[in-house]
């Protein structure tokens, strides 16, 4: 979660980059520029993107690529990418996607979000991706970002790693979550 523009470029630089030298698959969906934009910018940090093995693509088409959004679809898209990633000769895999996608163009409602996020975690300990997901503080409601405190067991604040003490275990949320759908049905 970020409030801050240029501290989020800064810490998705270094993810980025961290990876690149690790020698991983990444790919990085955007959504507040476009992918040129965002490899233009990389560039300037020292990240030469088309030789290093990076994807850098539009997060509403890689999230909603039948024009909505579908957990299943996008778990399983992970765990694609991480298998390709390694049968490639990939030591590993690393993503991140910017997250204001879900608030634009009716792709959906945050409990079929928050019902992936949570659900990513279980699919992580069979497909160990590293994943960083950016949600803007300044876009999203009270209870959404209570609920991605919940679901993330990492954080980074101010641009270091920390253990989220608000993560709850993925099948106490998705309970807590389908009480609450129901209840506004």
């Amino acid at each position: 979660m970020f409030n801050d523009d240029g501290e989020r470029l800064d810490v998705i630089d270094r993810f980025l980059a961290s990876g690149l030298q690790q020698k991983e698959k990444v790919i990085c969906l955007v959504d507040t520029m476009g992918p040129d934009a965002f490899v233009e910018q990389l560039r300037a940090y020292g990240v030469a993107p088309k030789e290093a093995g990076l994807v850098v693509a539009e997060a509403s088409a890689a999230y909603c690529p039948s024009g909505h959004f579908s957990a299943d679809d996008v778990l399983q898209f992970v765990r694609t990418f991480y298998d390709a990633a390694r049968m490639a000769g990939y030591e590993g895999a690393r993503g991140t996607g910017e997250m204001g996608w879900s608030l634009d163009g009716g792709y959906g409602d945050m409990t079929e979000l928050m019902s992936y996020e949570s659900r990513l975690n279980d699919v992580l300990d069979v497909s160990p991706i590293t994943l960083c997901c950016q949600y803007d503080v300044r876009r999203f409601d009270g209870q959404s970002i209570l609920d991605v405190l919940s679901v993330h067991p990492i954080a980074i604040v101010h641009g270091q790693v920390v253990q989220n003490p608000y993560y709850v275990d993925p099948a106490v949320f998705l309970a807590k979550l389908n009480h609450r759908r129901a209840a506004h049905v």
